[in-house]
């Protein structure tokens, strides 16, 4: 890239930041209940997605209004299941959610249009349309990522959570007593189980059952470890039985299947180590010792 092209290149990134900026500015306080369809009238929470908080000014102006127009039910319910297990319910609904949709699929070609045309680099329309395509897919895969976190850190803290439980319960708490005791315990740290058992406090406080705020919870996280711990927790409550004892058996599964994970891991880097022996390490060996073999017959022979 030559210094025209770069200086040109620079010219159109300094011009479109000036265009977001001042897009922003006009576009700042204007967001109000319509634009926003929020469920409860008031704006999301800051995202931790710098794109998610860069875009949402546009669109709330320009794409959230054409959300409404997707109908699909089970479409939505699907965006529903995906903004509940990213744990992205303050930060965004479903209207918004499509409406980021809609402007990244159409945000990204454009975007690369202009620079196709203005420095000449020859992409083809079909990398333009692929280009839409990811970024319609883009909040999909923020929100499966945000899945895997939270899965991650929910599987490394609950053998340690469960033993805290049967202990509190052993002590003389009751269960919701025993978690309310855990939640204060770690309230400074980033712990989404915390967070998650927080939420089912709360929601104990406002009127729901605790068989409810605990199948909530389940449906949030969706995992099968939470599932199953949520379903022995109901039944141990139904039946009487021994809430302590169940803790005590689900501390010991947890704790045997963070080790069969830990194996299955194990096996896999080994697995995984291959390809940069076979691809780096092994040409390099043969190279020490054929190449001296091989010098030796050619200049030999001659």
């Amino acid at each position: 890239m030559g210094s025209a092209e770069l200086m040109l290149f620079t010219g159109l990134i300094l011009a479109g930041v000036a265009v977001y900026l001042f897009m922003t500015s006009i576009l700042a306080g204007k967001p109000g209940e319509a634009q926003l369809q929020w469920a409860s009238g008031t704006e999301p929470i800051k995202s931790k997605n710098g794109i998610i908080n860069l875009c949402r000014p546009m669109v709330h102006q320009f794409t959230l209004q054409h959300a409404a127009k997707f109908k699909s039910e089970s479409y939505r319910k699907k965006i529903r299941h995906l903004i509940k297990t990213g744990g992205m319910t303050s930060e965004m609904n479903e209207d918004e959610f499509i409406g980021y949709q809609i402007f990244l699929g159409i945000a990204f070609p454009i975007f690369l249009i202009i620079m196709n045309f203005s420095l000449d680099l020859g992409f083809s329309p079909l990398i333009l349309a692929m280009l839409g395509v990811v970024g319609w897919f883009m909040p999909q895969m923020h929100c499966k990522a945000q899945k895997n976190v939270r899965t991650l850190s929910v599987q490394q803290d609950m053998p340690f959570f469960i033993d805290l439980l049967a202990l509190s319960v052993e002590a003389g708490l009751d269960f919701f007593g025993a978690i309310q005791k855990i939640v204060d315990k770690v309230a400074d740290e980033n712990s989404v189980l915390a967070e998650e058992f927080k939420t089912v406090l709360k929601d104990i406080k406002i009127g729901s059952s605790k068989t409810d705020a605990l199948k909530e919870m389940a449906a949030r996280l969706d995992m099968p470890e939470i599932t199953s711990f949520v379903a022995v927790l109901i039944d141990a409550e139904a039946t009487g039985a021994s809430i302590s004892q169940v803790l005590k058996d689900q501390s010991v599964q947890m704790r045997l299947e963070r080790f069969v994970r830990a194996e299955k891991a194990g096996a896999r880097a080994s697995q995984l180590i291959l390809l940069p022996l076979m691809g780096f390490i092994l040409p390099a060996v043969f190279i020490m010792v054929f190449g001296p073999v091989i010098l030796g017959f050619v200049y030999g022979k001659n």
